[in-house]
């Protein structure tokens, strides 16, 4: 059945959209949410991402994730690269992003400060068309798959280049931003004169804001608050998150609730983080609440992120983003 539906997404798109992959921890993977995070922590930092979602119906959906990015005093911006690879029901389609992000940072006075950034790169699919089962390849009578089904495709692989342009902002102690996907919209169809196989633009805003710190006897040194809104679309589908985190000590945790607003409530998502001046990770759970989680159980993601050598001038630049990252 997972063929035949697959087959239906990739070889009539006009009745499924491709869509990107989705990361819930939205800023433990900076430059896959925006490219304009570039350079926005104290220092270099490595970022490295994993998630498996619908792991009951063994590995459907896995996605690994790996980026740099580093301020650059001399161009007063900043530099990032990208890799993504993404396998898709159990690797009948398989997907590496590859992509070099330049961001230019500006402040404009003590309080505010934005960046710009360009990303550019490649994406390569991958279709593995012998393992797809047809409507015209079952017996109708007793279900058995027979004989095989005339694809008219050039290839099992699709190369195309790929940008993305995006914007990051903070005013005091509340930051925001944008960012638009898939720019050319390229053509990612491996049907013969297929005309429907674009891949949409993405349009990505976001906007959040950190308290200050609270001191309750439960939390000694003190806690803060940092609520957040997240709205993608991506053709149809239109996607708001709704997030809170809690920051006290080394510990952040945090609650999410997606909302596929062109269908119904999609997930909870609860996360936890640990942070060192040189390290954090994170982990965080996705619970499906429509009818789809008897087949889902749900969904499990991993970051960890390295924090390298900081950059003293760069505090005398501008403040850094302010921004929980789990």
């Amino acid at each position: 059945m997972l063929g035949m539906v697959l087959g239906v997404g990739i070889f009539f798109p006009h009745a499924a959209r491709a869509q990107d992959p989705q990361f819930s921890q939205f800023y433990s993977n900076p430059l896959y949410l925006n490219p304009a995070f570039a350079g926005t922590s104290l220092g270099p930092r490595i970022v490295s991402n994993y998630r498996n979602q619908w792991p009951s119906s063994g590995n459907t959906f896995v996605t690994y994730n790996l980026s740099y990015d580093s301020y650059l005093l001399g161009i007063k911006g900043a530099i990032g690269f990208q890799t993504l690879y993404d396998r898709e029901i159990n690797g009948s389609i398989n997907t590496i992003q590859s992509s070099f992000v330049y961001c230019y940072h500006v402040k404009v006075n003590d309080r505010l400060f934005f960046t710009t950034a360009l990303q550019a790169g490649f994406i390569m699919k991958q279709f593995n068309t012998r393992d797809l089962i047809f409507p015209g390849m079952i017996n109708q009578e007793n279900g058995t798959i027979i004989g095989n089904y005339a694809i008219p495709v050039e290839s099992g692989k699709k190369i195309f280049p790929d940008f993305t342009f995006g914007m990051v902002g903070q005013q005091d102690n509340v930051y925001f931003g944008f960012a638009v996907s898939h720019l050319t919209q390229p053509d990612q169809s491996i049907v013969d004169g297929d005309n429907l196989g674009k891949l949409p633009m993405k349009f990505t805003l976001h906007i959040g804001a950190k308290s200050e710190e609270y001191v309750r006897s439960l939390f000694s040194k003190g806690f803060s608050l940092s609520p957040n809104a997240i709205y993608q679309q991506q053709g149809i589908f239109k996607q708001l998150n709704l997030g809170m985190y809690m920051v006290t000590n080394s510990l952040t945790f945090g609650a999410w609730f997606r909302n596929n607003l062109s269908a119904r409530p999609d997930a909870v998502i609860g996360m936890i983080g640990y942070t060192t001046p040189h390290f954090q990770v994170g982990y965080s759970f996705d619970y499906v609440l429509s009818d789809i989680s008897l087949y889902s159980m749900g969904s499990h993601e991993i970051s960890i992120i390295f924090y390298l050598e900081r950059n003293s001038h760069k505090r005398l630049y501008y403040n850094t983003l302010r921004i929980p990252t789990i």
